[in-house]
């Protein structure tokens, strides 16, 4: 059994395309170092202590999921934790530069978290991300909304400035297009993910009803709270009559 890894550090990491599923302040902004207090510093190692022993579980259940529906996809996940005590809570997954996924998650989203459970799901969920290649997907997204929006505005005989501009929209509408179905994905495989590891997708869910509803914008990046939760609750119908064969 693989042994859970996960790093203490102020994130530098040199990344792709952010995966952020609990949008907030992006964990790449840099803030100025402030002094941490010891009672600061010992709420931090308590939080910390939690994600090491819901990661311990959680890292075989992922590792064998991404091996067991992708091909040549590096499966060795990396956890890392952003230890500025300024940031809001938030979760993200991405790649380094040799392409290993990473999964990653401020102090305040550990201790935001009410139980194993809804820090189990948050995991789940980030690390079904990579397994579902979204990052690529949306990659391919936003690539083809800035080919179109560029092409349609220089038949028109814009300059190359104003060009480059519409390619950037395009590639800003074109990623969130299918943004809203691979979160809903991401539920779903997370929730098998997490009902696997023997945590509970459902109490781990609650965390997501506690989020502000995004409600159903058009180009939102996240679909409604609630029907995310639908989601997980009828995936763990499906669990419980054994539609969904164990480690599926």
């Amino acid at each position: 059994m693989p042994s859970f890894r996960f790093l203490l550090v102020i994130l530098s990491l040199a990344v792709t395309l952010l995966s952020g599923c609990v949008p907030t302040m992006t964990p790449m902004q840099r803030v100025p170092e402030t002094e941490i207090s010891p009672e600061d510093r010992q709420r931090a190692e308590v939080a910390v202590a939690r994600l090491v022993d819901v990661g311990e579980r959680m890292e075989p259940q992922i590792e064998q999921e991404c091996r067991k529906r992708t091909r040549k996809l590096n499966c060795d996940y990396l956890f890392v934790v952003d230890d500025r005590l300024d940031l809001d809570a938030n979760a993200f997954q991405t790649t380094d530069r040799s392409g290993r996924p990473v999964i990653g998650v401020t102090l305040a989203m550990i201790a935001e978290v009410r139980n194993a459970d809804e820090l189990a799901f948050v995991i789940g969920h980030e690390a079904a991300h990579h397994i579902a290649g979204h990052i690529a997907q949306r990659e391919r997204d936003a690539a083809v909304g800035a080919a179109y929006m560029g092409r349609a505005v220089q038949a028109q005989g814009a300059d190359p400035l104003t060009v480059q501009r519409a390619r950037r929209i395009g590639a800003e509408i074109g990623s969130r297009l299918y943004s809203k179905d691979y979160e809903l994905e991401a539920d779903r495989l997370g929730t098998i993910i997490t009902w696997d590891a023997g945590y509970d997708p459902l109490k781990g869910a609650q965390f997501f009803l506690r989020l502000p509803d995004p409600g159903d914008k058009m180009l939102g990046t996240h679909p409604p709270n609630q029907l995310r939760f639908d989601v997980v609750r009828d995936t763990v119908a499906q669990l419980r009559a054994g539609k969904i064969p164990a480690g599926s």
